[in-house]
């Protein structure tokens, strides 16, 4: 990770950003153009969000204050050109989502923004190791189960996914391909409180079972391979277009999920009208670990929008050279 960053999250980086001369070219592609980006309602997706926005800023364009949506709602939003763009969008994960609003159709989708993004389950080590817990479906077994039951209902209780989030549905698939109904409850809802409760109950030496996804604060908290083990899965499930999809990994693990990508999803008619911010949009990239590094902030206390502008802020002055040439490369299509 680049350290001169790391170095401006700690010390809390200067509230403007000084573009280079290159971006302040006297006429930009994206002047007078409104731009109305969206997001889920995920805090740690905010980062990712602000970086877009700053670049196409720096392109000249006219961006609105991001909207906080329904992942669903963003879609269709998007593809109605009620909104422009979803700078989060997590694929394959969000195929049937994308599918369901139009497809190609209606969104324009080029280029990785951040890559490497794991999912799965995962159960605190010293139980997994003490029962010699591998495989989530293990969970049949109604002795192993109730190791895990926080309620007294005799069941394991899986701490899962937001409805709406596209996770919930493989969860739900996984559940009854593997037979995991009758002992196995997967508890939903605001996520970010239900891990605060899973996290609490590790800390005090009860075992845990959960589904998480990386980039994000809780394996830094909980952290894989120290703390608690990734659970492999007895074979592929996956629910809709991707019901055939192989989930096994390169290394020949599978954990139920595919690696997924965050890819900006365009309104289709804006990218053709807009070719700066169609190339940006295809070209920028975030590393994973800045992500993860930024989020970690987040779950330590640093969480306001002011916090967050400040990790922008420094982000950006830490790889200035980079993101400058992003711009001249969108600037470049336009001409």
């Amino acid at each position: 990770m680049n350290n001169s960053w790391k170095r401006a999250l700690t010390l809390g980086a200067v509230s403007t950003i000084a573009f280079s001369s290159t971006t302040l070219a006297a006429s930009l592609p994206g002047e007078g153009v409104v731009v109305q980006p969206v997001q889920s309602t995920v805090a740690e997706e905010t980062f990712q969000t602000l970086i877009v926005n700053r670049a196409l800023e720096a392109l000249g364009y006219d961006v609105q204050p991001t909207k906080e949506v329904d992942y669903n709602v963003g879609y269709t939003s998007i593809a109605k050109g009620d909104a422009t763009f979803l700078a989060v969008g997590w694929f394959p994960l969000h195929a049937d989502k994308y599918t369901m609003s139009g497809g190609d159709d209606s969104f324009y989708m080029q280029g990785q923004y951040v890559s490497g993004a794991a999912q799965g389950y995962l159960m605190d080590k010293k139980t997994a190791e003490k029962y010699n817990i591998t495989n989530i479906e293990q969970l049949k077994d109604p002795e192993i189960a109730k190791l895990f039951d926080a309620n007294g209902d005799g069941k394991a209780d899986l701490t899962g996914c937001n409805p709406g989030w596209g996770c919930e549905l493989v969860i739900e698939e996984q559940l009854t391909a593997y037979g995991l109904r009758d002992t196995v409850t997967h508890n939903q809802g605001n996520y970010a409180a239900i891990i605060a409760d899973t996290i609490s109950r590790y800390k005090k030496g009860d075992p845990v079972v959960y589904y998480t996804w990386t980039p994000y604060w809780v394996s830094g908290v909980l952290v894989p391979g120290k703390d608690v083990v990734w659970l492999e899965v007895p074979f592929s499930a996956l629910p809709g277009e991707r019901k055939g999809v192989d989930t096994t990994l390169k290394n020949g693990k599978n954990y139920g999920f595919e690696m997924n990508s965050m890819r900006i999803v365009v309104n289709k008619q804006f990218a053709a009208e807009n070719p700066a911010a169609a190339k940006l949009f295809e070209i920028i990239k975030l590393n994973i670990n800045d992500v993860s590094a930024q989020n970690m902030m987040m779950s330590q206390g640093k969480n306001s929008m002011a916090d967050i502008e400040s990790h922008v802020n420094g982000w950006i002055k830490a790889n200035q050279s980079q993101f400058d040439a992003w711009v001249d490369e969108a600037k470049k299509a336009a001409m």
